[in-house]
């Protein structure tokens, strides 16, 4: 169903595409657009290690293309270390296509949303973190992507480097 990577001595092992995932602080969601075109754009997630969770407002060009065409692709760019003298960049970054729904579920619901307050404002005090979900609570929809296929790359620099290791 999904091509076989081309480079594939470049493909990165599930732990480091995991790890990727769970450091990234945001990517480029991709959907099936209005009129057939595209439509990708950068958003914050949480990756629990299984699903990658999305928080946006009740309505939307994003809810709307969803509910047109359910498959998404979701990138992640873990390093993108420009080298000028060799005309590269030294990067890693992970791909997940799947799925997108939206979360009915208040306990699954809630339980991504504490995970995002988490993880973007990690030194907040649960009481506030719940405060901010009660606040919002009605007007925020949690979109929950299940990874079907996941796929990571890096540089073939890197792979040497990892190759000589």
């Amino acid at each position: 169903m999904f091509p076989s990577m081309r480079r594939a001595r470049q493909a990165l092992p599930p732990e480091e595409c995991d790890e990727i995932l769970r450091r990234g602080t945001s990517g480029v969601l991709a959907l099936s657009g209005a009129d057939g075109y595209p439509y990708a754009l950068p958003i914050s997630y949480v990756y629990d290690g299984t699903q990658i969770y999305f928080h946006c407002a009740g309505t939307g060009h994003k809810l709307d293309a969803i509910a047109r065409n359910p498959k998404v692709s979701f990138c992640v760019i873990g390093q993108d270390l420009v080298a000028p003298l060799e005309y590269t960049t030294h990067y890693r970054s992970v791909i997940a296509f799947g799925r997108m729904t939206l979360v009915e579920d208040t306990g699954e619901k809630r339980s991504a949303l504490e995970q995002l307050g988490v993880k973007y404002a990690p030194i907040d005090s649960a009481r506030n973190r719940a405060a901010y979900i009660e606040k919002d609570w009605d007007g925020v929809q949690v979109l929950k992507l299940t990874i079907e296929h996941l796929t990571g790359k890096e540089c073939m620099a890197l792979t040497r480097q990892r190759d000589q290791s």
